[in-house]
């Protein structure tokens, strides 16, 4: 008969490992989608914004404000149609895009690294 005395550590260490990858792998969906409720919450304050009037400055610094939690230096703010073309009962749109890197190693071969996320907010002016 065979001695079976590190069974139990080879088991632990393939065990942990899978344990391991699971857990960072749920952090970085999480983080993601802390940024998608973030990004979503941010075009819904710049959109509110442009439609009771505001500038594109007032709108850029409703999106910033409403980003909070996420690097402003990452996110992309375009808004349609510019300031002049915006007369009441027209919709204006705010585009918002924003990267986050992925921290898990492996699961940086699946997903794009960093990660992309976009959202657009349409809004009627009043």
């Amino acid at each position: 008969m065979k001695s079976q005395k590190g069974q139990s550590t080879v088991e632990m260490a393939l065990s942990l490992t899978v344990l391991v990858l699971l857990l960072f792998g749920m952090i970085d969906f999480g983080r993601i989608f802390h940024a998608y409720l973030a990004l979503d919450h941010a075009g819904r304050e710049a959109a509110r914004t442009a439609s009771i009037g505001g500038d594109d400055v007032q709108i850029k610094d409703a999106a910033m404000r409403g980003a909070a939690g996420l690097d402003t230096t990452r996110l992309g703010i375009n808004i349609t149609p510019d300031q002049l073309s915006r007369k009441r009962g027209t919709y204006v749109t705010i585009s918002l895009t924003y990267s986050i890197d992925i921290v898990t190693p492996l699961m940086a071969q699946f997903i794009p690294n960093p990660y992309s996320l976009q959202n657009q907010t349409v809004m009627r002016v009043e």
